[in-house]
């Protein structure tokens, strides 16, 4: 079931233009930071392939802009880890790449310990602020699990785990983690296609580091944090457990052949 699933999700490569059907830009935004936070999520939920061409001409013509905001949005997409611009040939999607997913797993689990550590320690000067935004979260994401809707679950979960770094005194490190995770949000969406959910068992350890926090107890802010994120050794394991999903990325970065540089 697992093998035919990826098989069938390789096999819808859409064009730019069908993906950015009825997209429009707000003209009160920055037009790069919209152009590349669409594409950031096409790429994220693999619905723009590994190794499949973004032509900037093309997105600047769905979008209905010029091709400047849509090479700087390109860039930064590159500085993500999200695509290859190859200099007289084009711009294309990067494969998902497991060592890169366990390199970004170490990086976010030792900033996070920091973060959770430095959180709790802080969490005295203004315990009303950390247990309103952490339990508002909390009920949010309650909210999406119930509904089914693991789009959302995704998004809250990224905006729980930014409170700690907000809350640390430290936000900025977020977009310091953030920048080297464009795998790790990759292989999770495709968890969440091949059904591996744990909704309900991520909000009850979420639940056990706010309740850490709040307490004011780094070590067990800490200990709680590595029951949720694990390490290497965990996430290895949840892999090797999965051989579905690696095959599934095997059959994604092998579904779109890449053509190659033109010679000088």
């Amino acid at each position: 079931m697992e093998d035919s699933l990826a098989l069938r999700h390789a096999e819808r490569l859409r064009s730019i233009s069908d993906l950015l059907l009825n997209v429009e830009l707000s003209p009160n935004k920055s037009k790069v930071s919209q152009i590349f936070e669409i594409l950031k999520t096409l790429v994220v939920e693999i619905r723009l392939l590994p190794g499949q061409q973004i032509s900037e001409l093309e997105v600047a013509d769905a979008l209905k802009t010029s091709k400047t905001p849509v090479r700087e949005a390109l860039i930064r997409l590159e500085d993500a880890g999200l695509v290859n611009i190859v200099p007289k040939s084009g711009t294309y999607v990067t494969p998902i790449r497991i060592d890169r997913f366990l390199e970004a797993c170490f990086i976010r689990v030792n900033l996070e310990i920091g973060a959770v550590r430095k959180a709790a320690q802080k969490y005295h000067s203004r315990p009303d602020a950390f247990s309103e935004r952490l339990n508002a979260c909390l009920a949010q994401q309650e909210e999406a699990i119930s509904r089914d809707d693991y789009r959302r679950f995704f998004e809250l979960d990224e905006a729980f785990h930014r409170l700690f770094y907000e809350l640390a005194g430290v936000p900025g490190v977020w977009w310091t983690v953030k920048g080297v995770q464009a795998d790790v949000d990759r292989v999770r969406h495709l968890k969440r296609i091949n059904n591996i959910r744990r909704g309900p068992q991520i909000i009850a350890q979420h639940r056990a580091i706010a309740a850490a926090l709040c307490a004011g107890n780094p070590a067990a802010a800490e200990t709680a944090l590595l029951a949720h994120l694990g390490g290497l050794g965990s996430e290895i394991e949840t892999l090797s457990r999965q051989p579905g999903l690696l095959e599934h990325i095997e059959t994604l970065n092998a579904a779109v052949k890449r053509p190659q540089p033109l010679r000088a």
